[in-house]
């Protein structure tokens, strides 16, 4: 081989060499993180401005913005929705990151993706994933999740306590960016390892809560996160994000401050694409004199410009929501009152276009701590009548257990040396019941009962019922014409379904209670329906 021939085949192989370095493999709706970096001393990297547009196989463009994610490196995080060769170009007010261009090479979704959360095409009141499977919505709050193995990379305490979540049927947690401590008083008995206020190491600026540096983000916090929201994702868990919070003893920067900003910033930059998140710009926004809803509703609009996957976004204060119902996607409700029932059910009928959620239902569930004083259903059992009410009205619900909910994290929560443990199987029980009467397609209604609650699948013909202990009985009626009735009971504190049954129906039938001293559930199916 002549040496003009070896050189030509040597630039080839080079060419080839980059081309290949510039092309990626991903999985439909899983990030791919695509990295750029520069050489030399970079000036305010945070304030840097990168974004890439990518083209999807059909045409389509969305264009994602960038973070700074430390040591003179830059990622744009891409979430794709369409198998196929997708093209991306970057924009950059740094000419070194500008105009660089990939190929994305994006395979089918894994076996138990469905991609993010959206509202439902055909119910406004209700959630899917974007693939279209229902999303029975059953949340847990644990405001300090990231605390727990901060500069442990194998988070060891996280996936103890996230694995005993995920196997009890929750798939949403409601959680803090970050939070600092609480200001109320609390057992003085905690064990100091359950404890997670007050570490001055963990901070999503530079310096700490009492001596913050707000010139920079502290990148290794963000990382860590990640950690935790990847986590999740394994876990077929939603992280709904309360990127603020005002009464955790946080030193904020001033609101709308350069400082602010750039938080705000990137937390949305950084976490938009992963398909598991969805956005409550702050816990209690309106309640401690920190902002005003004009505030909240430039954060909102701030989010929307920046957030390229139209993630879906609340904000945990009602006050805002039924002012402002037209810049949240879900209504997020704080009702603590004894007939939730009523209330959820007269929510609903109030933003009829708005899925809605009750963040805090008053049931805070007892350990062994003293940790929240105000809660006013602290009993397990009352929590889950609860949580069923909300259900029965058609909404979703929120679970609080005062060993995990706030500072004091008992992230090994069956452990033997915890003496007064979570019923989390009473969420689990949730969950599957949820699942299997096809909450997605159920309405509330009290058409067909004299008494309890119903839900109504009138194209189907399934009707679900639940009766209060408080009743002796309870009276099914008005149902369209059918031959028989299937007639199935559901204890909803042990999980166990009877073996359903037949029986003749005319117009009315009246049910005593198969499980003696708690809230029976119901469930009734048409058999051979007359047609009129």
């Amino acid at each position: 081989m002549n040496k003009f021939l070896l050189f030509a085949c040597l630039l080839l192989t080079i060419a080839s060499q980059s081309y290949a370095q510039k092309t990626i493999q991903g999985h439909k709706w899983e990030t791919v993180d695509i990295t750029f970096t520069a050489k030399g001393h970079i000036e305010k990297p945070f304030q840097v401005d990168l974004s890439a547009t990518f083209k999807a196989p059909d045409g389509s463009q969305i264009t994602v913005p960038g973070f700074y994610n430390d040591h003179n490196a830059w990622v744009v995080r891409f979430n794709p929705n369409q198998e196929g060769t997708w093209t991306s170009v970057s924009n950059s007010s740094l000419k070194k990151l500008n105009g660089i261009k990939h190929r994305i090479e994006v395979s089918p979704a894994k076996a138990g993706i469905h991609g993010g959360i959206k509202v439902s095409d055909t119910d406004a009141q209700k959630l899917i994933y974007e693939d279209g499977s229902p999303y029975n919505l059953v949340a847990n709050e644990v405001d300090w999740l990231f605390a727990l193995d901060y500069g442990n990379p194998d988070l060891t305490k996280t996936k103890t306590l996230v694995d005993a979540i995920a196997d009890n049927g929750f798939n949403q947690i409601i959680m803090n960016v970050y939070a600092y401590d609480l200001d109320w008083k609390q057992s003085e008995n905690i064990d100091p390892k359950w404890d997670f206020g007050s570490k001055k190491e963990i901070f999503p600026f530079l310096g700490d809560n009492e001596n913050p540096d707000y010139s920079a983000l502290n990148v290794e916090f963000f990382k860590h996160y990640d950690r935790v929201i990847d986590l999740l994702e394994e876990k077929g868990i939603v992280a709904h994000i309360m990127i603020y919070v005002w009464n955790k003893m946080v030193n904020w920067p001033e609101a709308n401050s350069e400082a602010d900003n750039m938080y705000f910033d990137y937390v949305v930059k950084r976490y938009q694409a992963k398909s598991n998140v969805i956005w409550d710009i702050s816990k209690e926004a309106l309640r401690y004199g920190y902002d005003d809803p004009n505030y909240i509703t430039e954060r909102i609009d701030r989010l929307k410009k920046l957030d390229a996957y139209d993630r879906l976004v609340t904000v945990h204060d009602f006050d805002y929501c039924e002012a402002n119902p037209e810049k949240v996607d879900i209504i997020s409700a704080q009702f603590w009152h004894s007939d939730i029932y009523s209330k959820m059910l007269n929510l609903k009928a109030e933003y009829p276009n708005k899925p809605i959620i009750n963040l805090e239902n008053g049931a805070y569930e007892a350990c062994e701590y003293d940790i929240f004083l105000d809660s006013n259903y602290s009993d397990p059992i009352s929590g889950v009548e609860r949580n069923y009410q909300c259900a029965f009205a058609g909404t979703y619900t929120s679970y609080y257990w005062q060993g995990m909910a706030w500072n004091v994290v008992i992230y090994d929560p069956f452990a033997e040396e915890v003496t007064v443990q979570p019923k989390f199987e009473y969420y689990k029980y949730f969950q599957a019941f949820l699942d299997k009467v096809n909450f997605q397609k159920l309405q509330p209604t009290d058409r067909y009962s004299s008494s309890g609650y119903c839900l109504a699948n009138t194209e189907d013909g399934e009707f679900v019922y639940y009766m209060p202990k408080a009743n002796s009985a309870i009276a099914i009626k008005g149902l369209p014409k059918a031959e028989k009735l299937e007639i199935q009971w559901f204890n909803p504190l042990t999980g166990i379904y009877t073996e359903p049954h037949e029986i003749d129906f005319k117009s009315w039938l009246i049910l005593n209670p198969e499980f003696e001293g708690i809230d029976n559930v119901i469930i009734v199916k048409l058999i051979n329906r007359k047609t009129l």
